[in-house]
């Protein structure tokens, strides 16, 4: 499938685009064994890529190479699991805890549904290594769309990530460097959540795969979207 070139940034073709999502996908994941093994493969398919995504992704691989797996571990737990706004499921930030967030889970999951992919029932459809992933080797013009109309929580997340010195910074810079230019709308809706933060609802959210009520007609509360369980 060939994408739309509006707004892509040069030097990035499809190939480039789809090696980046994935390389990007991979590095938000868990720093695990599993990860850490993989460091000399995506050191190789980094290496071709432009240097707007390259040098990016590159620095957090220099990251993964100089730190004790435990302290890569403790990191990402404290960063991404108990900072807010270092969240890494995207309608988080569009609907905080709220009903909205059941409906737009759902958008994610039948988009990925329609192209043929279905998740494993205990992962959400938005956090961000999934979409990235799927942006990569399941749809891309579909995976743009999502990155695009959650670009506003993709940047207030880069920014929080950059003020904190994160080493994960790396990987939103290069997730932008993706994307096209902000517009003023989106630098309207970034000033907002700074300002704001996301929507807030203490109440029961519908399960994002059944209506109004969970099966025996009861609220479900989704997983929390800051302090979800890691195995």
């Amino acid at each position: 499938m060939k994408m739309k070139t509006i707004g892509r940034p040069p030097g990035l073709d499809d190939t480039a685009l789809a090696t980046t999502w994935q390389a990007a996908s991979l590095l938000l994941g868990y720093p695990d064994d599993e990860l850490l093994e993989r460091r000399p493969l995506l050191r190789r398919a980094v290496a071709g890529l432009p240097a707007s995504v390259a040098e990016p992704l590159s620095r957090l691989l220099d990251h993964l190479d100089a730190t004790p797996p435990r302290d890569l571990a403790a990191d990402y737990v404290a960063t991404f699991d108990y900072r807010k706004r270092c969240c890494l499921y995207l309608t988080y930030y569009a609907y905080g805890d709220t009903r909205k967030r059941g409906m737009a889970l759902l958008r994610f999951k039948q988009a990925y549904e329609a192209s043929g992919l279905v998740l494993d029932e205990g992962e959400l459809p938005d956090h961000l290594a999934v979409v990235l992933e799927f942006a990569a080797a399941g749809n891309p013009a579909e995976g743009r769309r999502l990155l695009l109309e959650h670009r506003a929580g993709l940047e207030l997340l880069r920014l929080s990530l950059t003020e904190s010195e994160s080493p994960w910074a790396a990987v939103l810079e290069a997730i932008s460097a993706t994307l096209p230019p902000l517009t003023g709308r989106n630098e309207e809706a970034i000033a907002r959540l700074i300002a704001e933060g996301p929507p807030e609802e203490e109440v029961g959210l519908a399960p994002y795969g059944t209506g109004a009520s969970g099966a025996a007609g009861q609220p479900v509360f989704l997983p929390d979207p800051v302090l979800g369980a890691r195995s």
